[in-house]
């Protein structure tokens, strides 16, 4: 008979716990992660329909899948890489110069042990250098200053400290914008992926992803000592916060993903592909059709692992509700408005409470 125990993650409305499998993570069927070709998605409407619809079944099975073809260049990827590795290559001095204490909008470099996701397992073996959403790095914002955050916009224009504290490094602000924006186009065609996958008109969120919340980020986990016991997790047991992540991450493993069936998915890397997860904020407005699913990097080898996520949210001050084609009398709707901005700030207090009394 299998074995199990109990995970707890903590949420806005207090603790909740999921089953789980003491089995050592399994490799996870097509259906689980699928791999999803994503060359329809310029292509003509029923083709984007087609491809919406397999979309949706990964969404509402394990809320995980893979995509290829996705348009972003291996050069670009593997340069962004490099500045990953030389950033986080510094001394410990070099990298506090950026150091996301000293801005107002968050951006800038998180030290190993510095967060704790998860307050029943170890302290996040990882540090981080994070770009936020900047209408000044928007191709699609015409004048920044008079459009969507004209309050704010002195802080936005205080985010050049973290490209004065990095201009030592060779190209770091042009690849590391380049890969940004790039990631921010992708991640606004697959939210219009999800508007068809949803059964709404594909430009259904276009008016809430004008000025997202947007985060880009390089991570390195340091490699694991053999006198290292006390750590668990890379990054603890976990949902994601905002609407949907695009996660590149190198050969080395480590991302486990929660099965329906209370297993650990071992989410391995695939050559050319990006992994792509539904946040909690999708599976909100969704009414819980889509799935927003614990995971973790449970990273025990000896050497570096990298990885650079995106993540998309949408537009900070708009208020959005469960959508029309998700409700019905046998299934109302099981969420109020809430703005993503008022969601994401609270989720964010909730972490930064459990680092700090853990």
């Amino acid at each position: 008979m299998p074995e199990y125990t109990q995970l707890e993650l903590r949420t806005l409305n207090g603790p909740e716990y999921r089953r789980v499998s003491t089995a050592p993570p399994r490799a996870p069927t097509d259906d689980e992660i699928p791999i999803i070709d994503l060359t329809p998605i310029d292509g003509d409407f029923q083709a984007r329909k087609k491809l919406a619809s397999k979309v949706r079944a990964a969404a509402e099975n394990t809320g995980f899948f893979y995509i290829k073809n996705h348009g972003i260049p291996e050069d670009l990827i593997q340069g962004a890489l490099d500045q990953a590795k030389s950033f986080f290559a510094q001394s410990a001095e070099e990298k506090d110069r950026v150091s996301h204490s000293r801005s107002k909008v968050n951006d800038g470099y998180h030290g190993v042990g510095t967060t704790q996701i998860n307050n029943k397992e170890s302290k996040d073996q990882k540090e981080t250098f994070s770009v936020r959403y900047n209408p000044l790095n928007d191709p699609t914002v015409s004048d920044p200053s008079s459009s969507f955050f004209p309050k704010e916009i002195d802080a936005f224009k205080e985010q050049e400290y973290i490209w004065n504290g990095t201009s030592h490094l060779s190209g770091f602000k042009d690849t590391t914008l380049e890969f940004y924006k790039i990631r921010l186009a992708l991640a606004r065609k697959m939210v219009r992926l999800f508007a068809l996958a949803l059964d709404l008109d594909e430009d259904y969120f276009d008016g809430v992803t004008t000025h997202p919340g947007a985060d880009g980020l390089y991570v390195h986990y340091p490699g694991t000592t053999a006198d290292a016991a006390e750590v668990d997790v890379g990054i603890g047991s976990h949902t994601d916060i905002q609407c949907v992540t695009l996660l590149w991450q190198d050969n080395s493993g480590g991302l486990q993903v929660l099965s329906a069936t209370d297993e650990w998915l071992d989410a391995r890397p695939i050559e050319g592909t990006l992994v792509v997860n539904i946040g909690d904020f999708l599976q909100r407005l969704s009414n819980n059709v889509f799935k927003s699913t614990v995971h973790r990097v449970y990273n025990r080898q000896a050497t570096s692992r990298y990885s650079m996520p995106f993540f998309l949210g949408f537009n900070p001050e708009s208020v959005c509700k469960v959508v029309p084609t998700c409700v019905s009398k046998e299934r109302p709707a099981m969420y109020e408005p809430i703005s993503c901005g008022e969601w994401h700030r609270s989720r964010l207090a909730l972490a930064q409470q459990t680092t700090t009394t853990a």
